[in-house]
């Protein structure tokens, strides 16, 4: 048996034994809901992913279903998700495979890729869980794995670097049986890379793979995988404006199609309580109440909200009929996760 084969083997034989088999989208080899599961959990903590996973089949339990759907309906079971472009891009998705491929998602993972927002990644667990087809992963946790195994301390900052490691994890797929191994060999990566081979403090005594380790064997593995670019936090205030009418509606304007929340429903905000006030029509205004500031946490920024609330007498509104929502039409639109809280709590 070739070096490759072994490796192999071994993720396998571990997932068998000793993996992940109780979450949801492991009990099936739909596409759909496949699909489903890795587009949520991209960046998103499993635990998170199994709220929302079952909702989202009750209201869209095929893809011809959320593909008829709204776009607001679909960014509004996505709230509190976070990263918005991955439902706006599920909804095209769903779309383009009903008009494109009549309803059946693509077999192989290079067509599924060219659909939108399906990375090389998620082409490649879609294809292998599903379709059996050998086809490599690499997501954060896969690409910790392997960085660690074969010691490749080449900087993934650069292009060339990660096709090289595309290249490896192309090579040590199983090339035999491939519609049973290539589904728990997949899933046995991903479970290593959340349960063993962690971040900080990996659990190397438990790893099937610790004899071929070459990080262990450095002992250096929290030094993988390498790459020198590094996030740049920001940090931003913000003021928003929550415009309330004596019959309970809130006023709320769309975002724009870039930058945080794109396309989300949100209170109109301000880069100050001087803009605020200046620039919002607060005349006729019954009382106005500053709330207290909190904090939301970004991956890249930290957002620091400082809520306003204005009421205003129902019969001297702004003329912006349209922006304005009853409690029963905003719970039903997109609205970030922490627009969303303010609203429920006032």
């Amino acid at each position: 048996m070739s070096e490759t084969s072994i490796f192999s083997a071994h993720v396998v034989r571990w997932q068998e034994k000793h993996g992940r088999s109780h979450l949801p989208w492991q009990q099936t080899r739909d596409p759909y809901r496949v699909w489903l599961s890795e587009v949520m959990l991209q960046q998103t903590q499993v635990s998170t992913v199994l709220e929302y996973y079952p909702r989202f089949l009750v209201r869209f339990p095929d893809v011809a279903a959320l593909a008829e759907a709204s776009e607001d309906e679909v960014l509004a079971l996505w709230s509190g998700l976070g990263y918005y472009s991955r439902a706006r891009n599920l909804h095209r998705c769903a779309r383009q495979v009903m008009a494109l491929h009549g309803g059946a998602f693509p077999a192989t993972a290079a067509i599924l890729q060219s659909l939108p927002g399906i990375g090389r990644s998620t082409a490649g667990a879609i294809a292998a869980f599903c379709f059996g087809e050998r086809a490599p992963i690499l997501d954060a946790n896969v690409r910790r794995v392997l960085t660690r195994i074969l010691g490749f301390d080449a900087d993934l900052a650069l292009a060339a670097n990660e096709r090289a490691l595309w290249e490896r994890a192309t090579e040590l797929l199983p090339s035999s049986h491939l519609a049973q191994s290539m589904p728990r060999y997949t899933q046995g990566l991903m479970d290593l890379g959340a349960m063993v081979c962690l971040v900080r403090k990996p659990l190397c005594t438990q790893c099937p793979l610790q004899s071929q380790c070459v990080a262990q064997q450095e002992g250096t593995p929290e030094k993988y995988p390498v790459k020198t670019r590094k996030l740049i936090r920001k940090s931003e205030s913000w003021w928003l404006l929550l415009l309330r009418d004596t019959t309970g509606r809130v006023c709320l304007n769309r975002r724009p199609s870039t930058g945080i929340w794109p396309g989300l429903h949100s209170l109109p905000m301000y880069a100050s309580r001087g803009e605020l006030v200046t620039q919002s029509a607060l005349a006729g205004a019954m009382r106005i109440l500053e709330l207290p500031s909190f904090l939301h946490v970004l991956t890249h920024r930290d957002l620091h909200l400082h809520p306003v609330m204005v009421e205003l007498d129902v019969n001297a509104l702004p003329d912006h009929e349209e922006a304005w929502f009853s409690s029963e039409q905003w719970r039903s639109l997109g609205l970030p996760a922490p627009i969303r809280k303010l609203l429920e709590t006032v």
